[in-house]
């Protein structure tokens, strides 16, 4: 039996539509640093980063997510190191010079070869402005116009889609954290709309893992469907993620199979989204998934 899911307007710009409800779509990631926390980072390799863009859109990617700063948060690293036996170390923060230099080159190198839309991850206005120039058609912002308002700016000026993500790390959540989840999502929600960004524009993300206890994350994670009464797509972040490695006691390398489990139930939940390190198989998770909640038939 399909499951219901609430719709919400279709996201149409230049010349990508996404119809939400119709298909759960896979965000490959793409981290052009040193300190990344799932062990995929890049650094100055232009080469390989463009490469693996390329594998991504061949293994199903509908979008790619390039990043040129580490925003592993302190709770996470310390979960990591609980984990591995190493040493607990925040990300760190990176100069807009330096973000630039990371991920222009391999914005311009896959803008070129790639017909998905390429996001990039950041949370400077000046360097989303660059990358959208570069050759960008999306903002991913993982504190949610908290850092940096302008983005928003960027985002309605350039007709371009903008990911806020809950970021309040270092709070403390007391009762409901969905609801602090759902009330954080709207503020940033609403900070976009005043700033001109179109409502359909606007995609929200939990942010599983940011400035959360593991409870909390599995908490947010059995309960993602009730965020839908925002009205925007949704996407979901958990590849990898410290929560997964924490329940299952496995490094950040062997977390596909507990990465898997979080997609399928996202999809059973309506999430529109998933932002993945191991394309291939998540395509997979995600394709049985919405056979089941959204049907399927022999033609498809």
């Amino acid at each position: 039996m399909t499951r219901s899911i609430t719709q919400v307007p279709a996201t149409r710009w230049q010349r990508w539509e996404f119809v939400w409800g119709r298909k759960t779509y896979v965000m490959g990631i793409i981290n052009v640093t040193p300190d990344s926390f799932s062990g995929d980072g890049l650094g100055d390799d232009v080469a390989a980063a463009v490469a693996q863009g390329l594998r991504f859109v061949r293994e199903g990617a509908d979008l790619l997510d390039v990043g040129g700063e580490s925003s592993r948060p302190l709770a996470s690293a310390r979960v990591e190191a609980a984990v591995s036996g190493g040493t607990a170390q925040e990300a760190e923060r990176v100069s807009v010079e330096e973000e630039l230099r990371r991920v222009i080159p391999v914005i311009e190198g896959l803008s070129r070869q790639v017909e998905v839309p390429i996001s990039v991850d950041t949370t400077k206005a000046a360097v989303a402005e660059a990358a959208l120039k570069a050759g960008a058609s999306l903002i991913n912002d993982v504190w949610g116009l908290r850092r940096d308002p302008a983005l928003a700016q960027v985002a309605a000026a350039a007709g371009v889609p903008l990911v806020l993500m809950h970021n309040q790390a270092g709070a403390h959540y007391d009762g409901d954290v969905v609801a602090r989840v759902m009330e954080g999502l709207a503020w940033s929600r609403d900070m976009a709309l005043e700033q001109g960004v179109p409502r359909e524009h606007v995609i929200l993300d939990p942010g599983f893992g940011f400035g959360k206890t593991p409870q909390q994350n599995l908490e947010l994670l059995r309960r993602l469907g009730e965020l839908r009464l925002l009205g925007h797509p949704l996407l979901l972040g958990a590849s990898r993620k410290s929560t997964i490695g924490r329940v299952l006691g496995s490094p950040v390398g062997e977390r596909v199979e507990g990465t898997a489990a979080t997609v399928a139930l996202a999809v059973a939940q309506g999430v529109d989204v998933v932002r993945v390190h191991d394309v291939r198989a998540m395509v997979q998770v995600a394709r049985m998934s919405d056979a089941v909640v959204r049907g399927w038939s022999e033609s498809q």
